[in-house]
């Protein structure tokens, strides 16, 4: 009973800290939805030269996309013309970090951690997607058409007004309410469980630290905010900074799917540049923070609370207000996650005949979040005949109604953004 007692106040004392910021950054990532469409992003990715790797960096320190989200949302840049080393760039920096997971480090990991961590995003996506200029060298990137992925921003002040807090604090916090939650349950969990400077005691040096955290990483997903409270828990433990940085660079940059769908889609040699940028980039900036950087830089917030010290930045009454509006966010996500509509209707096998209304169900594979569900959909509607398309993501069953339209077709493009079909009803 105590242990439970004991989860629930570290749980608790966790989610205050960053709730507040959490909120803020969830605002920043609808600003950010406003202000760069998925139409201008992808305009500012073609081309083969510096200043597509530099711009495609540049927009995805900033841009609220997790792994599972960025891999089709690159794979359909990629597709539109945008270069292997641009997609690259994106893909390195857009998971590593965001509008809200900026703000959550800032609470719960200081002030240098919150500035460091976007740089350092940026950095590693210059880098590997120079690398992987250098390693296509005298390649010329072959633009692949596909339908358009993007969705047009409401025109109009109370249109604009809505989306503004629609898409952050509905539909993008179902991408991340999920993972949110387990990453708020493992840091908890560890605090309970790991007594105090066990890193310290049984990791042999700050570096050796960095590589086996950087093995451990790489295969599992991390999303970029979950991730903060559990390096936070695992550096009042003893784990470095730098080891900690490493975890928060690596966990949500890259995962087993991850590396099997860029390999897949994009070759090898890309797939060596995406983590080898990863892995050395990971290793540089967490010894320049062990090794060069003040040690005072990087203090846990949350050791104030640990402490038994009343250093609260933030008053109290905003800390469990935003707490409990964070809740209500997260209980609604998971409530459309969770509870998703029954589709309706009688599910056809092969074409549908001219003038009459059909419904096919196709199953996917690979779809994790809204950003996905709008690719499918898009990519459904785009073919001759199809009248609407619905993604159910906790099944991955897609509905197709229309008129007229070759379900092949559809199946093929489809599977040309990344996913794939594995069943058809």
């Amino acid at each position: 009973m105590n242990y439970l007692v004991k989860f629930g106040t570290e749980l608790w004392t966790i989610f205050l800290e960053m709730s507040p910021y959490l909120l803020l950054g969830f605002f920043f990532a609808g600003l950010m939805h406003l202000l760069f469409p998925g139409k201008k992003v992808s305009k500012y990715l073609g081309g083969n030269n510096f200043k597509s790797v530099l711009n495609a960096s540049l927009i995805g320190v900033p841009l609220p996309l997790c792994s599972c989200g960025v891999i089709p949302t690159g794979l359909a840049f990629y597709r539109h013309g945008a270069s292997r080393p641009s997609t690259v760039s994106f893909l390195i920096s857009t998971p590593q970090t965001g509008a809200d997971s900026i703000m959550v480090t800032w609470s719960l990991l200081g002030l240098p951690f919150a500035i460091i961590r976007p740089v350092v995003a940026f950095l590693t996506g210059l880098f590997g997607g120079l690398l992987t200029k250098r390693l296509y060298k005298g390649d010329k990137n072959i633009s692949k058409n596909g339908p358009d992925n993007s969705r047009e921003i409401p025109s109009g002040f109370i249109p604009k007004l809505k989306e503004l807090f629609r898409y952050p604090f509905v539909e993008f916090m179902q991408d991340i309410a999920k993972w949110l939650v387990i990453g708020l349950l493992i840091a908890a969990l560890i605090s309970v469980i790991v007594p105090d400077n066990y890193f310290a005691d049984k990791l042999p040096g700050n570096f050796a630290g960095m590589i086996l955290i950087l093995v451990a990483a790489i295969p599992v997903y991390i999303c970029a905010t979950a991730s903060v409270p559990i390096a936070a828990v695992l550096m009042l433990k003893g784990l470095s900074p730098g080891a900690a940085l490493v975890l928060l660079m690596a966990g949500p940059a890259t995962n087993a799917a991850t590396i099997t769908m860029i390999g897949k889609e994009m070759g090898k040699k890309t797939l060596i540049g995406y983590l080898s940028a990863i892995i050395v980039g990971a290793l540089i900036a967490g010894s320049i923070i062990d090794y060069l950087l003040p040690a005072q830089w990087f203090v846990p917030s949350i050791h104030a609370a640990h402490a038994g010290h009343n250093h609260e930045i933030l008053p109290a009454w905003l800390s469990t207000s935003s707490a409990v509006v964070l809740v209500l966010l997260i209980l609604n996500a998971l409530r459309k996650i969770y509870l998703p509509k029954i589709f309706a209707g009688i599910n056809r096998k092969g074409d549908s005949e001219p003038g009459t209304i059909n419904i096919t169900t196709l199953t996917v594979e690979g779809m994790s979040c809204n950003n996905c569900r709008r690719n499918v959909e898009n990519s459904a509607i785009s073919k001759a005949g199809v009248s609407s398309a619905r993604v159910d993501l906790e099944t991955g069953m897609v509905e197709i109604k229309g008129s007229g339209y070759n379900v092949d077709e559809i199946i093929k493009s489809i599977e040309s953004m990344g996913y794939r079909v594995v069943k058809k009803d």
